[in-house]
């Protein structure tokens, strides 16, 4: 690659950056939360969607245009499962392997589960994550190389660490005693 292309696509990409970050309704780099347009809206009315419809089974059930689903930020989270403060272990939901303690558990602010230290440093992987322009630590799975999420260095003590965690990569077991 020469420098001439490199620096072009530094300067489009910044174009695209401001672009997108200026417009909320543009999925894209630094995009505010809005709507996702799956280009079938040309002609729908302002807060109508058209969607094909299933039943719990898949079978289809037709097509509608309907009303955009718009509740506030409250409305929102209110839908949200509730933060989880019993006792108990969370395991990986692809291979079981123990992955967090509710000791460790915190509340970090952020919406993630959040914990200050794995349930045994063994049963994680840190490694580095490059993606998104942004360098950051991944976290996975030793046991079968699952993405669990993130670890960041603005937790609380002992350790400091903030191991924010995806929600669907684990499954909660409840402590029996």
């Amino acid at each position: 690659m020469i420098r001439r292309d490199f620096l072009f696509g530094v300067a489009a990409f910044a174009g695209i950056a401001a672009v997108s970050w200026r417009h909320p309704n543009w999925v894209g780099l630094g995009a505010g939360p809005g709507p996702i347009s799956s280009g079938n809206d040309k002609n729908a009315k302002p807060g109508l969607v058209t969607i094909v419809q299933f039943d719990d089974v898949g079978k289809k059930l037709g097509v509608v245009t309907i009303a955009k689903v718009v509740k506030t930020d409250a409305e929102w989270r209110a839908q949200l499962t509730a933060n989880r403060h019993d006792k108990g272990i969370y395991r990986c939901v692809c291979c079981a392997n123990a992955l967090y303690s509710s000791d460790t558990k915190y509340d970090s602010g952020t919406g993630w589960p959040s914990f200050w230290a794995p349930i045994a440093k063994e049963n994680i992987l840190d490694r580095g994550d490059n993606s998104l322009m942004m360098s950051r630590t991944e976290v996975a799975c030793t046991l079968c190389d699952a993405h669990l999420g993130h670890v960041f260095d603005d937790g609380p003590q002992p350790t400091g660490l903030r191991y924010c965690m995806n929600a669907a990569a684990m499954h909660f077991i409840p402590s029996k005693a």
